[in-house]
């Protein structure tokens, strides 16, 4: 391999032509894949990776680097030639795109690859995690590197770019830069917009964003945006590139029905020698400086590092001790930060933004954006707390799968779940959230029942690792438990138990308060009952379940939720054959499967008091006791 100057265009003309050819050659290669969605971006990625991205490619995790997203996952054919034209990966590795066991997988996956900060393909998300690492870069770790963000046209629908661009320009985000690879054409056919630069370029100054319209193939003009944008001050920075899909080659070039095709071996041979044939080339990107000491990253910089659970005495609601945890929280850690959907008076986490306003950011009423921005702090090394109504972090769902997928640690709390919020009806109730959570691969999903158990499990969220949920509630609730007690992740509490328990009652959040009710009613009327609160759903305490059930023979799941996906079905799978057995080995089940019951929320519910609502949906204790006299023989 030979090494290149730079700054020479004709060597940024022909790295844009080994690019071109080698997103055709792998994809090829791979049978599958989006060579066209790549050969539009190869010349304006040329000239960024020549002259103004700086990035150590040896050094990965070096603060300084400069972030690269490709919000537009499917051209990762391009990001993955780009690499083997830094030296990161070999030709070899970059045939092996899209096989089985390949680090090159269909759509760029951190951890795979160290350069990769988040995973994307799920379009419209690509901006959000750009705007978390620029606030990361200018306002917590003030380190002077940028945030390149390679936008598809097709992608401009989604709201959830719009609501990055309004996030960006309110934070005056001059780190930022987006390039909008504005090539007309999406997976079936022309897009909203076309060519239509001015429409795009007039919203994006609506929103706040330096503008600079080039025409994408042009190297002059590539050029003078990139160093362009490189000096703005002030806001963000947007490039509208008008670009052709598949340019490069007439088979191809504003070619539509050509999205997601490779082209066939005898196509890519001839594409091949149109476009110069097979290089090699490896480009010398150049390195960003050494991190001043006095601008170390504030991740490296811990506070006391106690926390100092706060004290309880009344009644109080597990959303309010939730903030108070975060407050304490941030006074132990100098890395957490905290993110709202503007209800921090609701959430509480405005008890944060009182103590620890540097760490605090608002994103107002955009719950995808929260989540996104929440991704690309993490990347940081940020220990990042989001808050809102439960209910409406359903409109985040999609940012929650791909946090999952980015091997991304965030940590979000929902509040105002269940019907026991009273009277702003179901559109305010998450009843839901337990099961959207739960599905989450490797998620966390806890939900304490009292102030303390909520600081404490709030304390061990902090080290949890990949996605964590909390669910607090809205009502106040009385004191369970003392400073001293420790709460486990996947543990449980088991407060009422005796030898003569008939049936066990499971509750967790609103719904124990109702089975310790239930408790006493049942004890004066002679009924010995067990009461557990399950305050780790996800990890679930499978032991302690198992025992109550061999030695109740019933559980009694309440649950302030629907039934489908929540506490009671935690418990069931609990009890399910862990499948498929190894080779040569048979599922060990058990002699005798407890008898679950699920007390859950079933018919639509309206407004009301808290009391009215739990009443109407059948949660609280005169139910249960109802429920446990009519299985006991």
């Amino acid at each position: 391999m030979v090494e290149v100057q730079a700054n020479a265009v004709a060597t940024i003309k022909e790295l844009a032509r080994q690019l071109r050819v080698d997103s055709i050659r792998c994809t090829t290669e791979a049978g599958s894949g989006h060579p066209t969605s790549s050969m539009s971006a190869a010349d304006i990625m040329a000239v960024l990776m020549t002259k103004y991205l700086k990035y150590d490619f040896s050094k990965p995790e070096h603060p300084v680097n400069d972030r690269l997203i490709f919000s537009k996952g499917h051209a990762c054919p391009l990001l993955y030639s780009m690499y083997k034209a830094a030296g990161a990966i070999t030709d070899n590795e970059l045939m092996t795109l899209r096989k089985f066991g390949s680090r090159l997988e269909g759509h760029p996956i951190p951890k795979l690859l160290p350069w990769v900060d988040v995973a994307t393909g799920s379009l419209g998300q690509g901006l959000p995690m750009g705007v978390g690492m620029a606030l990361a870069g200018k306002y917590l770790d003030k380190l002077p590197y940028k945030v390149w963000v390679l936008l598809g046209d097709s992608e401009m629908a989604e709201g959830s770019v719009w609501e990055a661009m309004s996030c960006a320009s309110h934070y005056k985000l001059d780190n930022l830069v987006a390039i909008l690879d504005m090539n007309r054409l999406g997976q079936r056919g022309e897009t909203a917009f076309g060519w239509n630069s001015s429409l795009y370029a007039d919203r994006a100054k609506a929103f706040g964003f330096h503008v600079i319209e080039i025409a994408g193939h042009d190297f002059d003009q590539i050029d003078e945006a990139l160093q362009e944008a490189s000096a703005v001050t002030g806001q963000p920075t947007i490039i509208i590139a008008k670009t052709e899909k598949g340019h490069g080659i007439p088979l191809t070039a504003n070619q539509d029905n050509w999205h997601g095709k490779p082209l066939s071996k005898e196509q890519a041979e001839e594409a091949i020698k149109l476009l110069g044939g097979v290089t090699s080339m490896k480009v010398a990107v150049q390195k960003p400086a050494d991190v001043p000491a006095a601008k170390k990253n504030t991740s490296e910089i811990t506070g006391s590092g106690k926390f100092i659970t706060p004290a309880y005495s009344n009644p109080a609601a597990t959303r309010e001790a939730y903030g108070d945890a975060l407050k304490a929280l941030g006074g132990a850690h100098s890395d957490v930060v905290v993110l709202d959907a503007e209800v921090g008076n609701s959430t509480y986490s405005d008890k944060f933004a009182k103590a620890y306003l540097d760490r605090f950011f608002e994103m107002y009423i955009a719950e995808q954006l929260m989540v996104g921005v929440a991704i690309g702090l993490s990347t940081r090394g940020k220990k990042v707390f989001s808050s809102t109504f439960a209910a409406f972090l359903c409109r985040a769902y999609d940012f929650i799968r791909m946090a999952a997928i980015s091997r991304a640690t965030i940590k979000l709390c929902g509040s105002h779940a269940g019907c026991s919020i009273g009277a702003d009806g179901p559109s305010q109730m998450a009843l839901e959230d337990l099961a959207m959570m739960r599905a989450i691969h490797g998620s966390t999903v806890l939900y304490p029942s009292d102030p303390i158990s909520t600081a404490k499990l709030v304390e061990k969220m902090y080290g949890v690792e990949g996605v964590s949920y909390m669910r607090t509630t809205r009502e106040k609730t009385r004191v369970l438990y003392k400073e001293d007690d420790v709460f486990e992740l996947g543990g449980s509490k088991t407060l009422r138990t005796s030898a003569d328990d008939m049936v066990t009652l499971i509750g967790a959040g609103i719904t124990l308060h109702e089975c310790l009710k239930a408790y006493d009613e049942l004890k004066s009327q002679g009924i010995a009952v067990r009461v557990i609160d399950l305050y780790s759903i996800k990890p679930i305490d499978a032991k302690t379940l198992s025992t109550a059930a061999r030695e109740t023979g019933t559980l009694i799941v309440v649950e302030d939720h629907w039934p489908e996906g929540g506490m009671g079905d935690a418990v069931l799978d609990v009890f399910a054959p862990k499948g498929p057995p190894a080779r040569g080995s048979k599922i060990v089940a058990l002699d005798k499967l407890p008898k679950v019951v699920k007390i859950a929320v079933r018919d639509m519910p309206g407004s009301g008091s808290p009391e009215e609502l739990m009443d109407a949906a059948g949660i609280t204790a005169n139910h249960i006791v109802a429920t446990v006299k009519s299985l006991i023989p």
